[in-house]
């Protein structure tokens, strides 16, 4: 990031000008123009608790769907129960009629992320989007790209062998066996490894090549997706065991190997879903924007829209972030414990939501950067406000109100960090499907909440 700051204050007037309101679908348009033919669209939240933001991306990812045919929705959520919820809303059969049924099965803290009152209501309306659609690729898909899901894939991928190669599963027992004296607690193997730093690492590579070429061989024979998601979960097994040993050392490597595992993730979605496949993923906006727009590459973090861009960026990739002034959010004060509505004061000064608060109060703005920002100023572009650094707000699902003096804040150049910025002057606490139950030993696998 090229940390620069104007004398002159940006103009209220100025500023308004280059805001579309928000007031329903149609004003995403000029948002869905600058999309255009891009595969890859990234949309952020400030917050994990926050029902505008979840509101504001699935108005625009259904009309992502029903417009320009985008293949599936892809989350910062667990494999195997983002996986439950593709079944219901594709239809597979078997699986629950009512997303519902599938969401409240959701068990890992925090659970109000995903199993919420606007994530059920998108999952119903895809449900009943994809039934009028032939069975089969064609029905748009429902994944989590996220990393933690240690004994749950391990499961999975032990109950896919006994189904279906039963001459196979000796690596995968073997992998099991290593894992077992930790009880499915992530914290006492992470901390088992001070003592024996490769831990289950050669068990789980020896597991994950050897299911990768049987899974290829069966892919290759049939395109089965129980195939596809049995790789899948083994690939996730592999990224938890390297993401647990790795956080015990503290710094940047887990934070690392979990956005590598999302972008590599999302690679195996998209060569699954073949060459004219798009993508839709919800994220933190400390995952989806571009991490060298900000201060985390002085301390060695990389951002999965930051992969992303230098990936596919010839393919299409529009990074669009999100944020608020003041209002309400759900969230828990320490990692583990019950989540609360909490209200969000008012930002802090100079930063971006209060820039905008002064341009826009009491509204809701979407702003679309000038094409090619993130690349350096472009042609007969003169620099504006969002081409300064300003701090931007990040909320986790731990927060303390009263350390907003001190914290949740990122040095941004939001022109850089984004292709286009949501802004929503005040915004609501989400409404949980249920109340999270306690932590399950992960206190400290998810250290910013994000």
């Amino acid at each position: 990031m090229t940390s620069r700051r104007s004398d002159t204050e940006p103009r209220a007037d100025l500023i308004q000008e280059s805001a579309q309101p928000l007031t329903g679908p149609a004003s995403l348009d000029p948002l869905l123009e600058r999309i255009g033919d891009a595969r890859y669209v990234l949309l952020g939240e400030a917050s994990h608790g926050s029902a505008d933001y979840y509101r504001w991306r699935a108005v625009l990812t259904r009309r992502l769907i029903e417009e320009k045919g985008f293949s599936f929705v892809a989350v910062e959520g667990d494999w195997p129960d983002c996986q439950a919820v593709h079944s219901s809303v594709t239809a597979a059969p078997g699986a629950p009629e009512d997303p519902l049924d599938v969401l409240m099965e959701f068990g890992r803290w925090p659970t109000w992320m995903w199993a919420n009152t606007n994530v059920l209501r998108f999952a119903r309306w895809l449900r009943e989007y994809n039934t009028v659609l032939p069975q089969g690729s064609s029905r748009v898909g429902f994944f989590g790209l996220d990393v933690y899901s240690l004994w749950e894939s391990l499961d999975a991928v032990i109950g896919y062998l006994d189904e279906h190669a039963p001459a196979e599963p000796a690596g995968a027992l073997e992998a099991y066996r290593c894992f077992e004296p930790y009880a499915g607690d992530p914290r006492s193997y992470a901390h088992a490894t001070r003592f024996v730093p490769s831990g289950c690492e050669r068990e789980v590579l020896a597991l994950l090549v050897r299911l990768r070429q049987f899974t290829e061989d069966a892919e290759a024979a049939d395109g089965g997706f129980a195939q596809f998601t049995a790789r899948q979960n083994a690939e996730v097994l592999a990224g938890a065991e390297r993401y647990y040993r790795a956080m015990v050392g503290g710094g940047p490597e887990s934070w690392n190997i979990r956005d590598h595992h999302m972008a590599d993730t999302l690679d195996r979605l998209m060569e699954h879903h073949g060459p004219d496949a798009k993508a839709v993923v919800w994220a933190h906006n400390t995952h989806v924007g571009d991490a060298r727009a900000t201060d985390m590459p002085a301390a060695g973090v990389v951002s999965l829209g930051q992969i992303v861009r230098e990936r596919h960026a010839t393919e299409g990739v529009v990074l669009v972030g999100f944020g608020s002034y003041d209002g309400t959010v759900i969230a828990a004060g320490h990692w583990g414990a019950p989540p609360s509505m909490m209200r969000v004061p008012p930002a802090r000064t100079d930063s971006v939501e209060e820039l905008l608060h002064r341009a826009l109060p009491g509204g809701a703005g979407l702003f679309v950067f000038p094409e090619g920002v993130h690349q350096g100023v472009p042609a007969g572009h003169s620099p504006d406000w969002f081409d300064e650094e300003r701090d931007h707000r990040a909320i986790g699902v731990v927060y303390r109100p009263d350390a907003e003096k001190r914290g949740n804040y990122v040095p941004t150049v939001l022109g850089e960090r984004y292709d286009a910025f949501v802004f929503l002057d005040r915004s609501q606490a989400l409404a949980p499907l249920h109340g999270a139950p306690l932590g399950t030993g992960e206190e400290e696998t998810w250290p910013t909440g994000m």
